[in-house]
């Protein structure tokens, strides 16, 4: 059996902003030898008055950049390969970064990935208070080797897994009624309404240090993965998303239909997604 991926991804400025803060980068690299690896991000960008479509921008360029030596083939003679900071923590006799028990190589680089994205958008923002002030982005990343996918976020971009025509969100909201749902204080169909919807207590560029959440989720051949900004789940409920992903004849179409649905339900806010679909032949 060989693991195919197909991805996607769409966005749209909505009904109501002029600008779209939100981005995307979709990259899968196949080949007859080797396990199918895939890279999907997705950022929401938050203010500033250059805006968050430049944090954003910085966000999924960091990571991607960060992330490339995953499309390096495997070395058949399992050299080690050493990262940036690595190497300079050998070359300066420093500490090398930690890594947390139990985490993946490829856990590792994808935290690495994120940490290092917090600091360029923090740092830009530093750099140019007045055009950049309260400039930051949500993140939600998903890598795919073979059937195996490492999931990341910060903020309240989700990724959803697609499982027999059940929609399950992997990632958890960094943001106020998230944390009111958990404590049992709201309901989950609160957070749609509730005025504090929008307060978010985690993102890139907040603060020199970012914490971010890893999952890891095993997958199987006719499993989906959604990735979005909030401008998609507050528009559009989980019954809806899982209809367009059961119906749609491949990903570009999925995209392209959930990014109208969620004009159609009012396009309140940016719009970015990404759908994988997870195949074998």
């Amino acid at each position: 059996m060989t693991i195919t991926l197909r991805a996607a991804g769409a966005k749209h400025a909505g009904l109501i902003r002029e600008v779209n803060e939100d981005d995307f980068f979709v990259k899968v690299v196949q080949s007859s030898e080797e396990e199918p690896v895939g890279l999907f991000i997705v950022a929401d960008g938050i203010g500033g008055h250059m805006g968050g479509e430049f944090a954003s921008e910085w966000a999924v360029e960091t990571i991607r950049e960060e992330l490339k030596n995953l499309f390096i083939p495997t070395d058949p003679r399992k050299t080690v390969k050493l990262d940036a900071a690595e190497i300079e923590a050998m070359v300066s006799g420093r500490s090398a970064p930690t890594r947390r028990l139990g985490e993946t190589e490829v856990e590792r680089m994808i935290r690495r990935a994120v940490e290092r994205a917090n600091e360029v958008v923090l740092g830009i923002a530093r750099a140019k208070p007045a055009e950049a002030a309260d400039t930051g982005s949500t993140v939600t990343l998903a890598v795919i080797q073979g059937l195996t996918a490492y999931v990341a976020n910060v903020g309240d971009s989700r990724t959803y897994l697609f499982h027999n025509e059940e929609l399950t969100p992997i990632t958890t909201d960094h943001s106020v009624v998230a944390s009111l749902v958990a404590a049992g204080q709201i309901q989950p169909e609160d957070v749609y309404t509730h005025p504090q919807r929008n307060i978010i207590y985690r993102s890139l560029g907040a603060k020199a240090d970012v914490e971010v959440d890893l999952f890891r989720q095993e997958l199987q051949p006719g499993d989906q993965l959604l990735l979005c900004s909030d401008g998609l789940w507050e528009m559009v409920r989980d019954p809806q998303i899982a209809k367009i992903l059961e119906k749609a004849p491949d990903p570009q179409t999925a995209c392209e239909r959930l990014v109208r649905a969620a004009n159609d339900n009012g396009g309140e806010d940016n719009i970015a997604v990404v759908v994988v679909w997870v195949e074998s032949k």
